[in-house]
This record gives C-alpha cells, structure tokens and sequence, in this order.
C-alpha cells in the first residue's frame, strides 16, 4: 500500500533502502497524522469536497485508529511504507470509497510536514516543562545551601571562594537562556504548513486559515513554497535549542563527576545511585552523570547532521528530507528521559562540609584581602604586590571575613530574581 502507487511494481531492494526505518519512527508521529486528518476532513465538508455525512464516517474512523494509537495497539505492518499510508487504507478498509478522500487536496509531503510541525511543537513543550522542573530543583538545593562555602577554579587552580548556592544557581539561570532558544524554536514551528500539498499549492479551494484554528497553531505559513522550505530549517533551529540544553546538562554533569572524586570529594550520591567495580570493590562510580554527559554531547551533534544533510537543497521537496526524522525524534526522547534522571538524581546529592583552611585552599582569599587593603586606601596595584609579596614569602595568612554583597555574588545570590526571570 503506498499513496503513490500507480499499479507499477518496485524493486525489493529499491523498496527497502528508500522506505528505510519510517514504519517505526512514525508511531512517533501517528497520533498527529490524525490531528491534521481530522482538521482537514473538516475543511473538506467546508468547501464542498465531502458531505456532512462522509465528515462523520472520517470523524469515526479516525477516532478508532486514534484509540489504537493511545492504547498501543496501532501497528504500521510491512506492507506500509509509513503511517500516513496505513492510516488511508485503514479508513479506507473500515469506509469504502468515503476514506479514500482524506487524500484529496494533500499530498504525503503536506502530511509528513504537518505531522512533524505537531510533534516538534508539543515536545519542545514537554523538554520545556522538564527543563523548569530541573531548574526548580536546582534553585531548591541553592537555597539549601547557600551558607556552604565551596572553592572556586579557574584554569582547575583553586580561585575564590564560592558556594554550593551560587554552583546550583549558575546552571539554573544558564537554563534560562536554554530555554529562550527552545521559545524560539516553538514559534519557529507554531506554523501551519498545511495546504502546502507537494510544495507549490493546491487547485482546490482549501481553507488553510479553518485548518490553522482546528490544529492550534499560532499562525500559518503564508507561501507554500516557504512552507516546504521549512523541512529543514525546522530541524536545525531545534537541534540548535535542544544542543543549547544539552550543552548546560553536560558541564554540569562534568562538574558532578569531578567534584566526585576523592581529589576534590565536595559530594556524594546514596549507592544505589552509583555503580561499582568488577575488580575494585571501592569503587562508587558517577555512571549516571557520565551517560548524561555522553548522550548530551551526542545530541550536541544533531545539529551539525542536521545542517549538513540540508546545506545546499534547492527549493522544493527532495528525499534527503526523509533521513532527518529518525535522529530528531530519537533527540527528543533521548533529552527527556535526560531530564528527567538528572533532576531524580540531583535532588539525592549529598553536599560535604569543607575545610576551607586546608592548605590546598589556603589562597583562595587572597583578592578579598587585596579588597580590603583597598578599601582602607592602598592603591590596588600596591595591595596586590604587597598579597602576593606575602604568597611568595610564606607569610600570607587569610582573612576569610570578607562578604560580598552585589547582585549575584555569593552572599546575595538573588534567587527570586533568577526564578522570575524563566520564561512562562
């Protein structure tokens, strides 16, 4: 059964090579092929393509596939090249001639197009929702913490002094700007692409504003061309939000693992939480954080697939479009089950008490000093060679008194500010 079956037989081999994985990726997509369909048997009736009567046979069957869908039962046998296939010959099995005018006025560009502008438009919510979840964990455990000193590094030297509540909240508000590229994204894809048929439009006197209202979208793409241009370009502005998160997670991740160590051994995770060794029976090993840093380095990926299978395409549909699908939906599973371990993971941290007059970080007060000294009149660069005259010659002793009080720093790390600022 294929929507472009002309009665010409095909090459088993052909067949296989260009059908590909679209039978299993397209359960992903299915209950959205049903949402348009539904949309467009609407509009249909509207214009006089279908009567009121053939509306509620379409109505009926698509709810009965929509149920198998929900219910896990829908299956895309082998004889289907994709689920918009299986989905006419079921309503066409159940309803005779009637089903076989969803097609009308569509082509299976339009619906792959539609199907997917749905799908990325209701998961990049979904990433969006876990990602506030995340964040609200995080500044949870900033406020918990806030009063628990851990050094600062740069160049991995010990630096400054910081806090546990300043760490958590950096990566907190850092997915603020995450999820202002994930808002882009959705209203890059709140666009209904509907009626753009094979690319250039549709003779029939469709109603693509019906449409945009029945699907729930924002607006719709005006030129259809633009419509089918946005294969694509849809993918890369969304690889480039979910790279973005992904990004934040891994070097937080990283931090997580180092600070594991027993060189740093700034914190801790309950067993059950860690994995061992098959021959070190020490071992309490972050594969957690370690899979969560691999699988987001992974996805930081996409978006350089996505730019290189769609460089150079004309305008107009091209079957390359195909081999876009498979990664950005796995990508979309891949960042929620992400998410959605990190923020069960990261609420059973376990923060240590550090001894910040150990040795190792017996200069890590050393530009507070340099403050201070002028705050009481010294010219910096006198108090900076008078600090660093005493780090040379082991007469340095730290004063550790010092608070900072500026917006963000780490005895006023502006919680509430930074939980207003996530976008709704």
């Amino acid at each position: 059964m294929k929507l472009w079956d002309k009665g010409i037989s095909i090459d088993k081999k052909i067949e296989q090579f260009t059908v590909g994985n679209d039978r299993e990726i397209d359960i992903h997509i299915a209950k959205y092929d049903i949402i348009a369909s539904k949309a467009h048997a609407k509009m249909l009736q509207k214009i006089g393509i279908i009567s009121v009567e053939e509306l509620v046979e379409l109505l009926s069957g698509l709810k009965i596939l929509e149920t198998q869908i929900e219910e896990g039962t829908f299956v895309i046998d082998e004889q289907f090249e994709d689920v918009h296939s299986k989905i006419e010959f079921e309503l066409t099995k159940s309803l005779g001639d009637v089903g076989k005018k969803i097609h009308t006025a569509r082509s299976r560009n339009d619906q792959v197009l539609v199907a997917c502008h749905l799908y990325y438009k209701d998961h990049l919510g979904i990433v969006k929702k876990k990602t506030q979840a995340l964040f609200k964990t995080l500044l949870d455990l900033a406020d918990r913490y806030k009063d628990k000193v851990l050094p600062g590094y740069t160049h991995l030297q010990v630096a400054m002094p910081s806090s546990f509540g300043l760490w958590f909240s950096a990566y907190a508000e850092l997915m603020i700007d995450d999820v202002f590229l994930l808002d882009a994204a959705i209203k890059t894809v709140d666009q209904n692409p509907l009626g753009s048929a094979a690319g250039y439009g549709s003779s029939f006197p469709i109603d693509r504003v019906m449409t945009t209202k029945e699907m729930g979208f924002a607006t719709l793409k005006y030129n259809v061309v633009a419509a089918q241009m946005g294969r694509g370009k849809n993918e890369r502005t969304i690889a480039a939000a979910l790279g973005g998160l992904s990004n934040t997670m891994a070097r937080f991740a990283m931090d997580v693992c180092l600070y594991m160590s027993q060189n740093f051994d700034f914190i801790s995770f309950p067993d059950e939480l860690t994995t061992g060794s098959s021959i070190m029976p020490h071992k309490k090993n972050p594969d957690v954080f370690e899979l969560i840093r691999g699988k987001c380095n992974k996805i930081q990926a996409l978006q350089s697939e996505m730019i290189l299978i769609t460089n150079n395409l004309p305008s107009g549909y091209h079957r390359d479009f195909q081999l876009i699908k498979e990664n950005m939906i796995a990508a979309f599973e891949e960042i929620k089950d992400i998410l959605d371990i990190f923020n069960y993971s990261i609420q059973q941290i376990i923060v240590k008490d550090i001894d910040i007059y150990d040795d190792k970080y017996k200069y890590l007060f050393t530009v507070d000093n340099i403050n201070t000294l002028v705050v009481e009149g010294q010219s910096f660069r006198e108090a900076y060679q008078k600090i660093g005259g005493q780090v040379q010659d082991g007469t340095y002793v730290p004063d550790t008194s010092k608070k900072h009080t500026h917006a963000g720093s780490i005895h006023n790390l502006c919680l509430d500010k930074i939980r207003g600022k996530f976008p709704l």
